[in-house]
């Protein structure tokens, strides 16, 4: 029997007081912009769903500076009015442009705003065409900005889907021995995920064993594990929207001496790295300290990808811990931190935890074990 879902409900007030925080935010820093517009249209997924709570699959968020109002097709009124109070919900015509044109024309604003990494070209287009004499305003990742820290229930339902995870790889370990292929293993983790409560995998579970552990985001494949292979495994869960992700290597016995080697490298870079995470740092500087192991030991060449990545309503969010971050991290990012060493036509190594930013370090939600196993 599936379990039920590890997140309880939030009340109807609880909800305008959250979206009611957040569109503060973005107003805040729409109104700092020297373009500033006077509406601004949201319609990414994530950002979508965090200023209004709608969890569906279409519509566009409309903000003025007093003003909310959301636009959706027939499909989704009745979930709208639950997950969005406060803002007044608009039916979609026959075209969603069409509808979002009106909008604006009746609020007589005549900058309008869209999300300039996100939009798509369709979307400011149709909208061009039907807006003559407006001024059409890129507008930056200012949600994603408002985004990258969470609040503690952002905090604890990403903990929650962290330990959906932990237990669901915990439950599909026995699968993995000879013989049995990657992609049934990766079954057997997201069954565990739903069973535990979980709305889904966050995203297709990485199972690459053998020399195919040396693909960084080797999906899961027919390969069938063998005696010597390692293992990597990386996986999360979605529990209400927000996602983890946890990686981890095992060993199909007998384990080699430069398999062990390697492990306890990565193994050694990714505690000294997890214990250099704190507000204040730079995603630059905790980067380094597993860069600067891994390098020092010959395998900087093989740890081709930044040390970590932010996730919330998606997987990748920022801020990164990378060698091109160097803006400081704040109290209350979550990012995960795993270094990798990849060799190609040998295998791979990835340890991956999910953490906190804290002001005097990091709280790690990833509670599965990191030590060597052989299998």
């Amino acid at each position: 029997m599936r379990q039920g879902a590890l997140a309880g409900p939030v009340s109807q007030a609880d909800r305008v007081a959250m979206s009611g925080r957040r569109l503060a935010e973005v107003r805040k820093a729409l109104a700092s912009l020297e373009r500033r517009p006077g509406v601004f249209l949201v319609t990414s997924p994530e950002n979508r769903r965090y200023l209004t709570g709608f969890s569906g699959s279409n519509g566009t968020v409309v903000v003025t500076a007093d003003k909310t109002i959301f636009v959706t097709d027939f499909r989704y009124l009745d979930q709208a009015a639950l997950e969005c109070p406060g803002w007044e919900i608009v039916r979609q015509g026959t075209v969603m442009a069409d509808t979002v044109a009106e909008v604006i024309t009746r609020l007589g604003e005549e900058k309008v705003g869209f999300e300039r990494e996100l939009a798509t070209f369709s979307f400011y287009e149709d909208l061009s065409t039907r807006l003559k004499g407006y001024e059409m305003v890129p507008v930056g990742p200012i949600v994603e900005r408002v985004r990258e820290v969470k609040e503690e229930g952002e905090i604890d339902l990403i903990r929650k889907a962290a330990t959906v995870t932990d237990r669901a790889l915990g439950e599909a370990i026995h699968l993995i021995r000879p013989g049995i292929q990657e992609a049934d293993v990766a079954l057997e983790i997201e069954y565990h995920m739903r069973k535990q409560g979980a709305d889904a995998a966050a995203f297709p579970s990485i199972v690459a064993s053998g020399q195919r552990s040396a693909m960084p985001h080797g999906r899961a494949s027919d390969k069938l594990l063998a005696a010597g292979d390692f293992v990597t495994i990386d996986c999360g869960a979605a529990v209400n929207g927000y996602v983890s992700d946890l990686t981890r290597t095992f060993v199909i016995s007998p384990i080699s001496e430069e398999q062990r080697k390697v492990y306890d490298l990565v193994f050694e870079a990714q505690a000294s790295s997890l214990a250099a995470v704190k507000a204040g740092r730079t995603g630059k500087e905790v980067d380094a300290v597993a860069r600067d192991i891994i390098t020092a030991a010959g395998h900087g060449g093989n740890f081709g990808h930044g040390l970590g990545h932010s996730l919330g309503l998606a997987v990748h969010e920022a801020p990164r811990l990378a060698p091109t971050n160097d803006r400081p991290l704040a109290a209350g990012n979550v990012v995960t931190v795993e270094p990798g060493v990849y060799v190609t036509g040998w295998g791979g190594v990835r340890i991956e935890d999910l953490v906190v930013v804290r002001g005097d370090g990091c709280e790690v939600l990833s509670k599965f074990p990191k030590q060597l196993m052989i299998l």
